[in-house]
This record gives structure tokens, C-alpha cells and sequence, in this order.
């Protein structure tokens, strides 16, 4: 039996404005040790102490001095190649014409080019970092992302307090804003009823009990769900045979408010009496959420 590594190192790249910074913030939330910003030449002390008992997140950019990406893939290789260290690259992209955007609204200079526009410096970081984008383990792609949506990302990769050896994600959306990235499975919820069009549930949503229940009044409901249950709960133990840590399961309506919300609901509940991790979130509601705290600034 291969012995555990005694290092785990989680390296975080990838272009200035993309969202490494809040990935580290996340993971430092999960349980790693976060460390930003550190010079490449230090790396390879933080393996030949004792171990730490976590994993660590070092989050790596054009900001870290002796930064080049030649010298971190001779690094991430030399690492690779000890037994007692585990390696994984997190590369954090998005397109440029949005990493401009972000640039130009925070009115920060790009750090390849202090004296020229953000878009300059953009198309060089991202020339400069293509080498190791290719040598990525994983790679999360933030252009249309909420932060609730990269801490979901992050989660599914890198929690490590779960217990069960697989974790299910139940989430709703609304197809009028697309379907969510990353998601296995995707069922669609927009042949039940509708309450939008009752006037006293339209300002709910599908946790509240009244909207349950009058999904479940729908003729159709119990036996789609029943269906549905029945197939999941077949598929979760052969998704778990063959090697799946983690579930994305994604339940659609017209508004993402109340059908798929509710069904969500009652499918988590579903799977974890039957001895599943489930976790919930809900797309919509959770930017509907974040544009208030906005308004409200």
C-alpha cells in the first residue's frame, strides 16, 4: 500500500482580477493553510519540515517575486516527483474582456503594466501564464461566476471535512439565466405548476411550506418524484463505485423561485434520510440575496 504523503500543497494561479485572491480566502475556510504571495525560491522549505497536519493553498502570480512560469513548472515537476508530497495546480481563469472590466472599475494598474492600459497587461499575463493554464490539475473558469458559485466550486473540489466518501450538491436555477456550470445531472422542473401565477404565493419562494405544498397539489408531482428518488438513490451508489467524490444535481424552472427550489428541497431532504451528504443551494435566490445587500449599501 502506498504510503499518504506528509505535504499536500494546492498551488493557485492564474491571470491578475480572475479570483485567486478569494479562492485562497476559501480554502483558508476549508481547512488549509492559505499563504499568498510567497517567493517561488521558498516553496520547497515548507516540505522539508515537519508536517503541518493540513493541507496548504499557496497562492502564486506575476506579483511573487522570481515569478516566471518556467521556474514553476520545473517546480511543480521537482515536487511531483517526491513521494512525500502531494501537488495539485488550481489555475483561476476568466475571459479578458471581463478581467479588463474589473481592472477598469477598481481602477487598479495591472501589475504588467503600471503605465499602460489594463488591457495591455491582461494580454501579456495571459501569454506569460499559458504554459502552466496547460499543466493544470484543475480549472476554474470565474467570468460569470457569483462568489457563491466559486465557493460551491471550491467546495466540491477541495472540502475535506466530509465524512461520506460522496457528496451531493442540490441546486435550483432558473433557465432564463442559463444552466450552472459544472452541474452531472439537470432535470427540469417547468411541467408542474406554476405558483408564480397565485398572487399570494408569487412573493414566496420554494422553501416556504405554502409553495411546497402547492407543488405537491400538482397531479403529476408524486410520481415524478417517487420516479426520481428511486433513480437517484440506484445511481448515487454506482456514481460512488466509480470513484466520485462529489455530485452536481440541478433542478430548473422558468424564475428559479419556486418549482425547482422547492423540489430541491424535498430531494435533499430525500437523500439524507437515506444516509447521503447533501448539500443545498439555490442560484437565484443566493443573487437575488446579494443584489439587495447592494441596494442597500
Amino acid at each position: 500500500m502506498t504510503p499518504e504523503p506528509d505535504h499536500r500543497l494546492i498551488f493557485v494561479t492564474g491571470p491578475s482580477g480572475a479570483g485567486r485572491t478569494t479562492a485562497i480566502r476559501v480554502l483558508e475556510d476549508l481547512g488549509y493553510e492559505g499563504i499568498d504571495n510567497i517567493p517561488l525560491s521558498m516553496v520547497p522549505r515548507l516540505v522539508e519540515g515537519t508536517p503541518l497536519g493540513r493541507p496548504i493553498a499557496l497562492g502564486l502570480d506575476v506579483r511573487n517575486r522570481d515569478f516566471n512560469a518556467t521556474a514553476l513548472i520545473e517546480l511543480i515537476d521537482t515536487l511531483t516527483r517526491d513521494p512525500a508530497v502531494a501537488i495539485e495546480v488550481l489555475y483561476m481563469d476568466c475571459a479578458p474582456a471581463v478581467l479588463i472590466r474589473r481592472f477598469s472599475e477598481t481602477r487598479r494598474r495591472h501589475p504588467l503594466a503600471p503605465n499602460e492600459t489594463p488591457a495591455q497587461g491582461v494580454e501579456r499575463e495571459i501569454d506569460l501564464l499559458a504554459p502552466i493554464r496547460v499543466r493544470a490539475d484543475h480549472l476554474i473558469d470565474t467570468t460569470e461566476l457569483t462568489q457563491h458559485d466559486l465557493k460551491a466550486e471550491l467546495a466540491a473540489l477541495y472540502d475535506t471535512t466530509h465524512a461520506h466518501p460522496l457528496s451531493v450538491s442540490l441546486q435550483s436555477f432558473s433557465y432564463k439565466r442559463g444552466i450552472p456550470r459544472g452541474v452531472d445531472m439537470i432535470f427540469d422542473c417547468r411541467f408542474l405548476a406554476n405558483p408564480h401565477w397565485q398572487p399570494e404565493l408569487r412573493p414566496l419562494d420554494g422553501r416556504d411550506q405554502r409553495v411546497e405544498a402547492f407543488v405537491r397539489a400538482d397531479p403529476r408531482f408524486a410520481e415524478f418524484f417517487q420516479r426520481l428518488r428511486d433513480l437517484l438513490l440506484f445511481l448515487l451508489p454506482a456514481q460512488l463505485d466509480e470513484g466520485k467524490a462529489h455530485l452536481a444535481i440541478a433542478f430548473g424552472c422558468t424564475g428559479g423561485q419556486h418549482r425547482s427550489v422547492a423540489v430541491a428541497e424535498m430531494m435533499a431532504n430525500a437523500l439524507a434520510e437515506n444516509g447521503w451528504a447533501v448539500s443545498k443551494r439555490h442560484r437565484e435566490l443566493e443573487r437575488r440575496a446579494d443584489a439587495m445587500k447592494v441596494a442597500g449599501a
